[in-house]
Order: structure tokens, then C-alpha cells, then sequence
């Protein structure tokens, strides 16, 4: 099995390193990251500027290869021309930090995963809360069984799952597959002050408190302290509007 490895951390982030170390029980490991990090950036792709790889090494052996660009250039950069051969999976991760709800749709760590089904390749997305120090080992190794498992249990190809772990410092109950949450009922935006008396803005933080806990979400199962695994697709179509919408027969 030839696998790719990607995130948006960068290429030196401890959860990529902690993923690749186990990925290579599973197959033959190719590991194409951002030089630096390019959280929150979604599905951005580089079409204005070249993109400049870099060979990285680690302990004298040759690493992966890292990109000056988004999530997104970095795996279909390693589908086209780093990988010796198509991968047969895509796996981006370790998130320092949750992709539940709407935050999917910001996540470089989920468009990573997005790229690589664009393409046809199974490919999961994995990320872990980090309200606390987080333990990367240790979700690296339940990373490896949730991966074997959907690998085993859902074999057709190009399919796509986030995958989101509690915090490192609590019991985790075990795995739930879970809708995305999609309702916030709390945004919030910090204004500041600078020395020269001109105001200034900082993105609030986004916990899970200010998300709808809606049954069967990833929101209420990560706030049980569940691991969640859910499926997602790219199809933005609302299938139902399209429908009536051709119904009407406009010219």
C-alpha cells in the first residue's frame, strides 16, 4: 500500500511525526507538509506563484518533502509527482487542535483529506482536541486503529472521514460515527487598542461550549469525551432546492 501523509501543521509539526512513525507499519510512506504552519486556511490552493519543495531529513534518512504552500498544493503535489507510485490512501494529521462542526469547512487538515478524494483516494482526516498538552503518541496510536478498521470495514475507494479526539487528559469512552454539527449559537471577535489609540481585531477562540450540542453530532459526542469518526462529502449541491428549481421551467 503506498501512502500519503499530509497536514497543515508543517512539515516539523509533532503530530505528523507521530503519524508517520506508525503509518509505515501499514504501507510504503511518502510525507509531503506545509514548510510552515497554514491552519485555518480551508481548501486554498497556489496558482499565482511556483511552489518550492524542499527535501527534509531526519536522523540522516530522508524525511518528506515540504512545500511553500496550502494543505491542498501538498497532497496533490504528492499525488502528481512525489509519490513513487498513486497512493492508495491519504492520511493528514495529526490536527494540533479539534475540526469539528463548521470548522470543517475552514480546516487545512480536512482539505488535505478533500484533495485527496477529489482525486479518488481514501483519504481521513485526523485531529486532536488540545485544551490540554496533548499526547500525540497516544493518538497516533488510536489513530492506527481507527484507520485499519475503516480501511477493512469500507473498502471502496475515494471515500472521506474526519476523524476528532477528545483532550489527551481525559478517559476516552470510545468511538462514535457522528454527523458534522452545523449551528454555532455563540460567535465571538476580540477588539483591542493599539499604543496609538486605533482599534484592532483577534478571531475568538471556538470551543465546543459554543456550538448546538445537537444529539448525534461530533459537537455532543467530543463533549461526552467520544472520538468521533464521520463521514463527508464535497457535493455542496442542495439537492431538494435544485429539484424545485428545475420544476418551475424557466427559460
Amino acid at each position: 500500500m503506498q501512502i500519503l501523509l499530509a497536514n497543515d501543521d508543517g512539515i516539523h509539526a509533532p503530530g505528523l511525526i507521530a503519524m508517520a512513525e506508525r503509518l509505515k507499519s501499514l504501507g510504503d510512506l511518502t510525507v509531503v507538509a506545509p514548510a510552515y504552519e497554514q491552519s485555518g486556511v480551508g481548501h486554498s490552493v497556489t496558482y499565482r506563484s511556483p511552489l518550492q519543495v524542499e527535501e527534509i531529513y531526519r536522523d540522516g534518512s530522508l524525511f518528506g518533502w515540504s512545500v511553500h504552500g496550502s494543505p491542498a498544493d501538498c497532497v496533490k503535489l504528492g499525488i502528481l509527482e512525489l509519490c513513487p507510485r498513486r497512493p492508495d490512501l491519504v492520511i493528514s494529521g495529526i490536527n494540533a487542535g479539534s475540526n469539528y462542526g463548521i470548522n470543517v469547512l475552514y480546516s487545512g487538515t480536512v482539505a488535505a483529506a478533500i484533495e485527496g478524494a477529489f482525486f479518488g483516494i481514501t483519504s481521513i482526516a485526523l485531529s486532536l482536541n488540545c485544551s490540554v498538552p496533548p499526547d500525540f503518541d497516544r493518538a497516533a496510536d488510536r489513530s492506527m486503529k481507527i484507520i485499519r478498521r475503516l480501511i477493512q470495514d469500507f473498502p471502496e475507494p475515494g471515500l472521506l472521514w474526519s476523524v476528532n479526539f477528545p483532550p489527551s487528559d481525559v478517559e476516552m469512552k470510545g468511538v462514535r460515527f457522528a454527523a458534522m454539527g452545523v449551528r454555532r449559537h455563540t460567535e465571538s471577535i476580540e477588539r483591542r487598542i493599539d499604543p496609538r489609540g486605533k482599534p484592532y481585531y483577534w478571531s475568538g477562540t471556538d470551543p465546543l461550549e459554543n456550538h448546538e450540542s445537537d444529539e448525534g453530532t461530533d459537537i455532543a459526542a467530543l463533549s461526552e469525551h467520544f472520538a468521533t469518526v464521520t463521514p463527508l462529502h464535497f457535493d455542496l449541491t442542495k439537492v431538494s432546492l435544485l429539484e424545485k428549481a428545475r420544476s418551475l421551467g424557466w427559460d
